[in-house]
């Protein structure tokens, strides 16, 4: 057993458990030993992943079960900067709801472990198992505040959802296991590519694999959960279910589809095109609608994720695979920049928000440039780069996307990029509509914006990020190129 593989995860959870003991001893109301505990943790962990990335290694543990290999560890290193990121931006939000408890940095930790263990899952039970775990802890974070009705009920809605996917999944896992013989995502590759297996079941077995992945990544038309938990949920818990998940929904659905299924790309290729253009379709349209910014930015995660699954869907064209790595590190990339993004753009609606009051409506921004300049150019920043304007890192993202989709060379993928770049321009009307009114209306509230040192200096860091990732792409770019090649090679 390897088990310099599992090494970060290990130390995760006995540094969860750790957090968990010392916070039954701390008095201090804003839990200061607790969150450096916690943010010390994060940074390590995330030290040791960027350490193993850059190894480019690729190990196998616990019999097989478990890999450990670039692009695991880099979408890992991204999870650990996207909670420690969140928990700055959360914990003055969380002190002034009575939220600011040890069970937010215990199940955050636990969250993370969940994502880590997804990651790096070799086996059908391994990603069942991160999946359970990070799901459930994210269940309890949505009901943190159990004396507010409307964060109950998004829990409720959440957990029964959540359920349901999680039963596609694994009903889907099932259907492979009987007609491949094994729980090993390698193993079934091996299976598949010899084509020894009855395809019937094979496929209707993928029908409920992609349906529970579309459940998790948020993707229309299995997105009916993201709306209503995103708005129900305390906005400190919407970041955490908004950003370092949607890095593990990306893996489980390489891990799957790419790894184990790719002799079935044809087919659920097909499945993922559908899915897309329904949820740029439906996130694009239905944002227009949107006065709640929170339940805004949920549709617009639905279209976001859509524009990432037609980068996954471009990979294998014509039975080969010669732009697979091109077309699945875009979709990469774009999940990380994507996930950037919204940290900002949450971060941003914690910052505005006080004792008391949630400044969730898109009207509690009006005037925001009068009370706080800087502010509301970081604001501008991350809604630019929602909607794929130049020289921010989603404007990179997306041409990425589309560069991979047209340098197939097919008709089809032709139209979609097409089809996409006009419906990314109906949505650029929802996110300058938050720009105008940041900029051109009469602020509703004259009050100074006031922000801690830490939340300042990480917004800032956050939206220099933004422009740094859009001016300069080729570094990260470089980064997932390497992972996705040392994991297609593997």
């Amino acid at each position: 057993m390897n088990w310099l593989s599992v090494y970060p995860e290990i130390v995760l959870l006995a540094m969860a458990c750790v957090v968990a003991m010392v916070d039954l001893f701390v008095t201090d109301a804003r839990r200061t030993p607790t969150y450096l505990l916690t943010q010390l943790t994060l940074a390590a962990v995330g030290v040791m992943h960027i350490g193993y990335f850059n190894s480019g290694l690729t190990e196998y543990g616990m019999q097989g079960m478990v890999v450990s290999d670039p692009m695991g560890h880099l979408l890992a290193f991204f999870a650990c900067v996207a909670v420690m990121v969140s928990l700055v931006y959360a914990r003055p939000y969380a002190g002034a709801r009575d939220m600011l408890k040890g069970e937010l940095f215990t199940l955050s930790l636990f969250s993370l472990l969940g994502v880590s263990v997804m990651l790096s899952a070799n086996n059908f039970l391994v990603i069942y198992l991160g999946l359970e775990l990070m799901s459930l802890s994210l269940y309890a974070l949505v009901a943190l505040r159990r004396d507010h009705a409307i964060s109950t009920e998004a829990a409720m809605k959440y957990f029964v959802l959540g359920a349901l996917a999680s039963g596609f999944l694994l009903y889907g896992l099932s259907m492979m296991y009987g007609a491949t013989g094994s729980l090993s995502i390698p193993r079934v590759f091996e299976v598949i590519s010899a084509g020894a297996v009855n395809k019937s079941v094979l496929i209707f077995g993928l029908v409920f694999i992609v349906a529970g992945l579309g459940f998790k990544l948020g993707a229309a038309p299995f997105h009916m959960w993201v709306p209503d938990v995103y708005q129900g949920a305390p906005t400190a818990v919407t970041l955490m279910i908004g950003a370092a998940p949607k890095l593990a929904a990306f893996a489980i659905t390489m891990r799957l589809l790419v790894d184990g299924m790719v002799g079935l790309a044809v087919d659920w290729q097909q499945m993922l095109i559908v899915m897309a253009l329904v949820s740029l379709v439906v996130g694009n349209l239905a944002a227009i609608a949107q006065t709640n910014l929170k339940r805004m930015l949920a549709y617009s995660t639905i279209a976001q994720m859509g524009f990432m699954l037609l980068g996954m869907a471009s990979g294998v064209v014509n039975f080969n695979t010669l732009s697979a790595a091109n077309a699945y590190s875009s979709a990469m990339f774009y999940t990380v920049t994507y996930v950037l993004t919204t940290l900002g753009s949450f971060g941003m609606i914690l910052l505005l928000s006080r004792q008391g009051h949630e400044s969730e409506e898109i009207g509690d921004l009006a005037g925001l440039y009068r009370r706080s300049p800087w502010y509301a150019l970081m604001m501008l920043v991350f809604m630019l780069s929602l909607a794929g304007i130049p020289l921010t890192a989603g404007f990179y993202a997306k041409l990425a996307v589309l560069q991979a989709m047209v340098s197939t060379g097919v008709n089809l993928y032709l139209w979609l990029a097409i089809a996409a770049v006009v419906l990314s321009l109906i949505g650029a009307f929802y996110y300058l509509r938050v720009i105008k009114v940041m900029f051109f209306d009469e602020p509703t509230d004259n009050s100074p914006l006031t922000a801690p040192t830490d939340v300042r200096l990480v917004m800032s860091l956050n939206g220099v990020a933004v422009l740094v990732f859009g001016l300069l792409p080729g570094g990260l770019m470089d980064m997932c190129k390497r992972a996705i090649l040392l994991a297609l090679a593997s």
